[in-house]
């Protein structure tokens, strides 16, 4: 199952580094989530770590992103939107087809983001081209599991509750043969 990424725009209060001032900002940040109620849960739960007990949030926005996929790189503090155009040959018609999707990729600088849109890419099988790489206002991205050893320790949880629950696949052969007999009988 793919992930979907919800862009849930926060305005709260953030202590502006220019003037040492506390200033309310609107910035955008990325949620993997099944729902917009739940991009909203997380969004909350994700921001009241970085608030203090008496400041709120407040939620301006939430949509769904259009990122194909989210690729973190260590020691990048910026979020680029890397648009790469798969590139096609339609036989029957004889033309090329270009066929967009949109990376969100973390680097420091554009030419760093370029060379980090190819590391993603380096297996692509078909050609591809990069059209256009932009900074994102996207300030930071909150996964479902991001490796830490805490989101491990959740994971593994998950893992023994699921593995917890018996399975029982036997197959009962008096009522197969009902069903059998049934079916035969119609």
């Amino acid at each position: 199952m793919s992930a979907t990424w919800y862009e849930c725009k926060v305005k709260y209060r953030k202590l502006d580094e220019a003037s040492g001032m506390l200033k309310v900002k609107t910035e955008p940040f990325l949620v993997d989530a099944v729902s917009y109620t739940e991009a909203e849960s997380r969004i909350t739960e994700e921001m009241s770590a970085y608030l203090s007990d008496s400041e709120e949030i407040k939620i301006t926005n939430i949509k769904v992103a259009n990122y194909a996929e989210i690729h973190p790189f260590e020691n990048s503090d910026r979020w680029f939107k890397s648009r790469v155009s798969l590139i096609a040959f339609d036989e029957e018609s004889g033309k090329e087809r270009k066929t967009n999707m949109y990376l969100l990729v973390q680097a420091n600088d554009v030419k760093e983001a370029y060379e980090n849109t190819i590391v993603v890419m380096k297996d692509t099988m078909g050609d591809y081209t990069i059209p256009a790489i932009s900074e994102s206002p996207i300030m930071d991205v909150f996964p479902y599991f991001s490796g830490d050893e805490d989101e491990m320790e959740r994971l593994e949880k998950f893992t023994a509750l699921k593995d917890s629950v018996p399975v029982n696949n036997d197959m009962d052969e008096a009522m197969e043969m009902a069903d059998v007999l049934s079916g035969e009988e119609e």
